[in-house]
């Protein structure tokens, strides 16, 4: 870039005279513009330059995100994460009462994660996503009423959540210097998540919670994925303790099989937090080691329950009553446990009960032993029980 003269040279300062000087400032203020557009000009030239309509059917609630990612190995909408890996994303949230069905990227004054703007978007080959996160009213026994994402299901997972919208990526080209617009429209909806099946050993259940459904103004629905010992089904007259495992929101009962480990399973998969590759196959061996255990004849007879507690704010509740999200410590103690017991024999009775959980399910572990200590009786980590939390990290 060349170098201007700060004043053009036909400019002189005069002592005294307002029209004087209006005059010459005049002729300053059109170079100064010039300089800015010149400036903005050459800035712009080294810089990607992106814009994105996105349309969608009908004006709606919630948050529509805009993905950009130059990794081409899955959708962009599975490619956000919060860690140093995660392609870009921006947001913003669209209302219904807007009548809106559009929403065009960038947005002034917008922030992107990770990056901070849009000009730091190198020059390359992306694919482009967008997706809405669909938000709904709740109007709760406080009086208050707020707009907050819906589990459906999936447990807060709003890439994958059913009945949100999005579109099929599209590939586009970024240069320096160059503008590139694309128009993108939502078109395709989640299907919703299938049912888990009962077999013999694990079972689903889901019940609605007053408690919680009073609080949320509408029906609010737990469940619990429940492993049941062996002879259950044959010792009809038996009553059996219940282990209950906190932790975030689970699918399916986990680290249980009952099938062996084929040799040749694939151990190409590295493991960033422990290190190690095939550690998906070394998890699937402890699972049906567990299998092997937990049907012997010598393995204790009892109950384990894994607790979905869907929240409209994250994977799980904390299993403890608050404020803003309602009585789900409660919920969980005196409806949901008591429920389960009453189904499947459990004992029913605060000594028979043991609690354990890991990470987040340590906290809620404790806290519902602190909170309810009448209606539970121990706390276990699972260092001490290896065959069903499964291996503990090196």
């Amino acid at each position: 870039m060349c170098a201007l003269p700060l004043y053009p040279e036909n400019i002189k300062i005069r002592r005294f005279g307002f029209h004087s000087f209006k005059s010459e400032f005049q002729n300053m203020g059109k170079f100064v513009s010039t300089i800015t557009i010149l400036l903005i000009t050459f800035s712009l030239y080294g810089q990607t330059q992106l814009k994105v309509h996105v349309s969608y059917p009908d004006p709606t609630e919630g948050r529509l995100i805009l993905m950009i990612s130059n990794d081409f190995s899955a959708e962009p909408r599975f490619q956000i994460t919060d860690d140093v890996k995660s392609q870009v994303a921006a947001g913003v949230n669209i209302y219904e009462k807007s009548g809106s069905t559009s929403v065009s990227f960038p947005v002034k004054d917008q922030v992107l994660y990770p990056i901070q703007q849009w000009d730091e978007l190198p020059e390359g080959e992306y694919q482009v996503q967008a997706m809405i996160n669909r938000y709904e009213t709740f109007n709760l026994s406080t009086g208050h009423a707020v707009q907050l994402p819906p589990d459906m299901g999936e447990g807060q997972h709003w890439n994958t959540k059913p009945l949100n919208i999005y579109c099929q990526p599209v590939k586009v080209q970024l240069k320096k210097g160059q503008a590139t617009e694309i128009n993108l429209m939502l078109d395709q909806y989640i299907a919703p998540l299938p049912e888990p099946k009962n077999t013999q050993w694990v079972r689903h259940i889901k019940m609605k919670s007053e408690k919680l459904s009073k609080f949320w103004g509408r029906d609010v629905i737990l469940g619990a994925h429940v492993l049941l010992p062996r002879d259950w089904d044959k010792e009809t007259d038996r009553n059996y303790p219940l282990m209950i495992y906190h932790g975030h929101f689970p699918s399916d009962f986990g680290g249980f099989r009952t099938e062996p480990v084929p040799a040749d399973m694939d151990t190409s998969d590295y493991s960033e937090r422990f290190h190690i590759y095939g550690y998906k196959k070394i998890q699937q061996e402890e699972a049906y080691r567990f299998y092997q255990q937990w049907t012997h004849d010598t393995f204790p007879r009892f109950i384990v329950i894994e607790i979905q507690h869907p929240t409209p704010y994250y994977d799980d509740s904390y299993a403890v009553n608050s404020a803003c999200q309602g009585p789900y410590g409660d919920a969980i103690t005196y409806e949901l446990i008591p429920y389960i017991e009453k189904m499947f024999r459990g004992k029913g009775n605060g000594k028979s009960r043991f609690l354990y959980g890991g990470s987040t399910g340590g906290w809620e572990a404790l806290a519902a032993q602190v909170f309810t200590r009448k209606n539970t009786m121990v706390v276990l980590p699972p260092v001490l029980i290896p065959s069903i939390s499964g291996p503990i990290a090196p």
